[in-house]
């Protein structure tokens, strides 16, 4: 039993829908009042495949004047509260981005910033070289590599899902910028930079010092093995340099150039140390055929192993491309060369760290100077709609109105859930009319699965909700002695094959993929957190409801949106920006 509804809640003109697993009749109360609003009659939805059960659909979109609300079922059940209201996402967004800056590695948080969740510097020591470290080399060389966002739970630093986050931000940042202008309250707020912009550049500047003389970069920095649960400062773990790979060459080369573009405005010497350092990774890139990485024997930090470096290299050309407008004929020909390929990994859809290629239609589509030409670019629209009808599809059998089968429940699925509303909502983007205002609300609906539209009646989001998820797989929140995790962490999620021991001896075998979780801080199979797990969420809510007031789209549901063409978009959203040379 239970009735499932997006417990931060919706935006007075979208659609409004809750899940249960009952028919019933239903009315929205309002909660100030306990006034009823609005009374209705449940749906039959069918069978729900990733949830095990029969789902049916509350449809209360007729609603629209703000306020806090909760359903009632005739049997007496009850949701959870929720808002209606134009701002209902907003604390949301700065609670997700205010993550980032709790993620700071090498220097103190303080209570002025951090309120409660303060410790002291950490991980400060210099590091050495692997190789060094595995034969005891008398005096090794010492590098300081401090900086940077921890990954994850743990305290490793990573480049290629460093490259991924920071993407997703950036590429925020630049479709919807009215979206980041409030204070995270950080350090650098206050300065000429918006606070998004201020956060990136901690990780970007700790990017920049993995890139050896030659051009590559190096995979990662960690520890050999994973410290134990304790606080970041007490960690005194040797912090080691891994070696170079061409998925961490090629990521670190797009990020780099996508950086440049972004930061020309504000910050022209960082713009251009960006794009040089842009410009080393690809040569490297290119001069070096695939080279892989694997931990070695006895390691286990995470491994970020990838047999494919297409999908970087397709990403990387793709940036330079756009940015690098005096080497254009050099990048053209690469990106021709990587865009033919062919490899199961390349989808040229998907946003995460093993397949960035969406990342390079994403970057492409989104060009005011189409410097892909006309023909490519027809062809990756072509990629996209049928991705994003796909999708469609998915929800049309999903009570919850989820994009996922039951075999996309993986590790960190909550990724996959808002990894596709970033694809839906590019899609919006590239489309007009009706079509547009479809891919808006199905890219909605993951935001509504996310935060607590589930067959768990959980919200993946800490803090969100009046039952979000509190035991993150993450050393700090374990050890710091306070009760409630900051907020705005998002959970990796139901995973159908759960391998952690916390998981597998709270959830039976036979498992519904879409209840394969445990809230558990042991569990670090379905309930850990990392920085690309927070950045699409933020992507997601940048474009939801700040978009659409930017451009003044009065409508009384998400049909009626009458959306301007891409290109009139484009044209207030890139106003010229002439890139370093």
């Amino acid at each position: 039993m239970g009735i499932f509804i997006d417990q931060t809640g919706y935006l007075p003109v979208s659609r409004k829908v809750a899940t249960t697993t009952f028919p019933c009749n239903f009315q929205l109360i309002d909660s100030t009042t306990q006034h009823a609003v609005y009374d209705g009659v449940s749906t039959d939805s069918g069978m729900d495949e990733s949830a095990g059960e029969q789902v049916y659909q509350l449809d209360f979109s007729k609603v629209s004047a703000p306020g806090r609300y909760y359903v009632l079922a005739g049997n007496g059940e009850r949701s959870h509260t929720f808002v209606i209201g134009e701002h209902v996402y907003e604390q949301l967004q700065l609670d997700l981005m205010k993550c980032f800056y709790f993620q700071r590695c090498g220097c103190a948080l303080t209570s002025e910033y951090a309120g409660e969740y303060t410790h002291a510097a950490c991980h400060t020591e210099d590091a050495v070289f692997l190789e060094d470290y595995m034969n005891q080399t008398p005096d090794p060389s010492h590098f300081d590599m401090t900086g940077g966002w921890h990954d994850a739970g743990d305290f490793g630093r990573y480049i290629s899902p460093a490259a991924v986050a920071v993407g997703h931000l950036l590429y925020a940042y630049e479709l919807f910028p009215e979206s980041f202008q409030a204070s995270l309250h950080i350090p650098e707020s206050g300065n000429l930079l918006p606070d998004i912009l201020n956060e990136c550049l901690y990780e970007l500047k700790w990017m920049l010092k993995m890139q050896a003389d030659n051009g590559g970069v190096y995979h990662k920095l960690t520890s050999f093995v994973h410290a134990d649960f304790l606080m970041p400062e007490e960690d005194k773990l040797p912090f080691l340099i891994y070696p170079v790979s061409t998925m961490a060459t090629a990521d670190f080369a797009a990020s780099m150039a996508l950086a440049s573009r972004v930061y020309a405005p504000f910050d022209r010497a960082f713009s251009t140390q960006a794009l040089e350092a842009s410009r080393k990774a690809f040569a490297y890139m290119e001069s070096h055929p695939y080279i892989g990485f694997h931990n070695p024997e006895g390691s286990n930090t995470g491994e970020y192993d990838d047999d494919c470096d297409i999908d970087e290299r397709l990403w990387a050309s793709a940036e330079l491309l756009r940015t690098d407008t005096a080497h254009r004929d050099t990048y053209l020909k690469a990106f021709e060369k990587y865009s033919s390929m062919t490899h199961p990994e390349v989808s040229k859809t998907d946003f995460g760290w093993t397949d960035v290629s969406g990342m390079a239609t994403l970057c492409l589509l989104t060009d005011p100077g189409n410097t892909c030409g006309a023909t490519r670019k027809r062809e990756y629209e072509q990629i996209l709609f049928t991705e994003a009808d796909r999708l469609i599809e998915l929800q049309k059998k999903s009570g919850f109105e989820l994009s996922m089968k039951p075999e996309d429940f993986v590790w960190g699925s909550n990724m996959v859930v808002c990894n596709r509303s970033m694809l839906l909502i590019l899609a919006s983007l590239c489309s007009e009319g009706d079509t547009a205002s479809r891919y808006r609300e199905a890219a909605l609906n993951q935001l509504h699965y996310l935060l607590g539209r589930n067959a768990l009646d959980i919200s993946y989001v800490t803090g969100e909700g009046e039952h979000a998820f509190r035991n993150p797989h993450n050393r700090p929140t374990a050890c710091d002695g306070i009760d409630l995790p900051m907020p705005g962490w998002v959970s990796g999620g139901p995973f159908k094959t759960p391998c952690d021991p916390a998981a597998i001896a709270a959830v039976p075998a036979g498992t519904a993929p879409m209840k394969c979780y445990v809230d558990d801080v042991g569990s670090y199979s379905t309930n850990e957190i990392t920085i690309y797990w927070n950045s699409p969420a933020v992507f997601m809510t940048a474009f939801f409801p700040p978009f659409l007031a930017k451009y003044n789209l009065y409508f009384k549901s998400f049909g009626d949106i009458l959306l301007k063409s891409f290109s009139n978009i484009q044209r207030r959203l890139f106003p010229s920006v002439s890139c370093p040379p």
